[in-house]
């Protein structure tokens, strides 16, 4: 994909702690090059092109509004949403290029939960941080859900998911999906400060493919000591 039709959609709730809030920023970066970004965050923050939404609060639904403040910002005719917890590879980012009606997801990621850090594992599902797709279709299909729950507290959680997943439910317009895998997987990071770490907790299982070391990533412990300090 060029570039320069790409802009990066980064959002945060800016919870994540130091110093892997900003090592794992500084790891964007340099995957993107100069590529785009914008960053749609809770507080103020130096990174690309920033706006600031407020406290408004880590929700599932805020996720989305943050979401579509930022493909809203954009210029380009693709976005690729950006996670603050996620260490993406070069790859990504230039693997795929979606048609002008799907909704693309990297499948090439490993997860790292930082209360095991010495192993990585894979569970296979399409994750928002792992979306590219045009910016119109996304913006179409936020305003759509947005439009269908005016009220809020109405909304079924368990269906406001990943595009192209729970539409039905959702009683919204069904859109494409395609799976791809980059060469390179990105690094999805499990912590006690994600949305969803009050749910499970430490009792997350591990996906069922397992490794200690990974190319281009190194050895789990080694990566969770750079990125958090240790």
């Amino acid at each position: 994909m060029n570039n320069r039709d790409l802009t990066v959609i980064y959002y945060t709730a800016n919870v994540l702690r130091e110093p892997a809030f900003t090592n794992i920023q500084k790891i964007l970066l340099e995957a993107i090059g100069d590529t785009p970004l914008i960053s749609v965050s809770q507080k103020p923050i130096k990174f690309g092109q920033n706006i600031c939404v407020g406290p408004i609060g880590q929700s599932y639904i805020n996720i989305y509004k943050q979401m579509l403040i930022g493909a809203k910002a954009a210029k380009t005719k693709y976005i690729a949403i950006a996670e603050d917890d996620i260490l993406y590879s070069k790859e990504h980012f230039t693997k795929y290029i979606p048609r002008d009606d799907e909704f693309a997801y990297d499948m090439a990621r490993w997860a790292l939960y930082t209360w095991k850090p010495d192993i990585y594992s894979i569970k296979y599902r399409i994750v928002n941080s792992m979306l590219i797709c045009p910016r119109n279709l996304l913006i179409e299909a936020l305003e759509e859900r947005f439009a269908k729950y005016p009220d809020e507290s109405k909304i079924p959680l368990k269906y406001w998911s990943e595009f192209s997943k729970y539409e039905r439910w959702l009683g919204v317009t069904v859109r494409k999906q395609k799976q791809y895998t980059a060469e390179v997987p990105s690094i999805v990071l499990s912590h006690e400060d994600a949305i969803g770490f009050g749910y499970t907790g430490t009792a997350k299982r591990l996906g069922e493919v397992k490794a200690y070391d990974i190319p281009v990533w190194g050895k789990a412990r080694e990566l969770y000591n750079k990125i958090y300090g240790k």
